[in-house]
């Protein structure tokens, strides 16, 4: 791929255990990019899941599809972050990765750059700079109309929403073809974790890597029962520290961690443990994670096509 990808920003990942995710229309229509005609064929034997490489840029042609859109509607808009590769690896249960650990600790810089970009990033001051109507208009274009979505049921229960309309939506259309099949398979897909993680917390191969880890951290200074209490004191640990001062202490803490993790084996024990729960689930759910990974594949084809026209 030729183009560059924005800077980093964090992605937080909700109880997962091996993993680090305006009203009425605008009259203006017409994107730069209307949705794409031309077939991708992506037959069974081709499915799989996609490299992280590849999901940053599907991520960049969406950003970039965003963009055209928005133009296309008469407003100014900047291309959005995409986050790299050593990003998507905070928010993990455990931290094994010792050279991870001495470089980002829990991933401070990654939160930090995701702070600054909510503050300053221009496609937020932009906005906030236009008069009401405008900026009424600006947000609809975007997100679309929150009074028309599409719904889901949630594998573990609750429904979740995405409005069918805005530079969102379009630039989602194009890549993945159909707007709601994509956001069915994509939430039924990545919603998975609260049905298994509490079967992987309980396995006694997972509960005796995690006493082994805990006795490891108490050798060395580090009383923690578990990674989720270590996480859970963390922040109370770094109240008050100046942002240098908590990502040294980070830093430490976390490579005490990592290095516990991988005498003890834990985050081996928990990736080994959440492909044999999560295995079952995706059967059972197996048409909604064909089209997730058929769709996939759609777009990084889309995606590449873009990248190269």
């Amino acid at each position: 791929m030729r183009r560059p990808f924005s800077a980093s920003v964090a992605v937080v990942a909700a109880a997962c255990i091996t993993a680090g995710c305006g009203a009425g229309t605008d009259d203006q229509t017409n994107s730069a990019h209307p949705p794409k005609r031309d077939t991708v064929t992506i037959s069974d034997s081709d499915l799989r899941d996609l490299t992280v490489p590849e999901e940053m840029e599907v991520e960049y042609a969406e950003h970039t599809l965003v963009k055209e859109c928005m133009e296309s509607k008469g407003f100014k808009y900047w291309m959005g972050t995409v986050a790299s590769v050593d990003a998507r690896e905070a928010g993990r249960y455990v931290i094994d990765d010792v050279a991870w650990a001495k470089k980002y600790g829990y991933g401070r810089p990654f939160d930090e750059a995701a702070e600054k970009d909510r503050r300053e990033h221009p496609n937020v001051r932009y906005p906030n700079d236009l008069s009401r109507k405008d900026r009424i208009r600006y947000n609809t274009a975007l997100n679309g109309a929150y009074n028309d979505v599409l719904s889901v049921d949630l594998p573990a229960g609750g429904t979740i929403e995405t409005p069918r309309a805005g530079c969102w939506a379009e630039a989602q259309t194009e890549l993945y073809g159909d707007l709601k099949s994509w956001f069915e398979a994509k939430k039924t897909v990545t919603s998975l974790t609260p049905l298994y993680v509490p079967d992987i917390l309980a396995d006694k191969r997972m509960k005796n890597a995690v006493s082994a880890w805990s006795h490891c951290m108490k050798k060395a200074g580090r009383p923690f029962a578990s990674p989720d209490e270590l996480r859970e004191k963390r922040i109370t640990l770094t109240t008050g520290m100046s942002s240098s001062e908590a990502r040294k202490f980070e830093v430490d803490l976390a490579v005490t961690e990592a290095t516990c993790a991988a005498q003890t084996s834990l985050g081996k024990t928990a990736r080994t443990l959440e492909r044999a729960y999560l295995a079952p689930l995706l059967k059972k759910y197996g048409k909604e994670n064909v089209s997730y990974q058929r769709m996939r594949l759609t777009a990084l084809s889309r995606a590449q096509d873009l990248d190269s026209g």
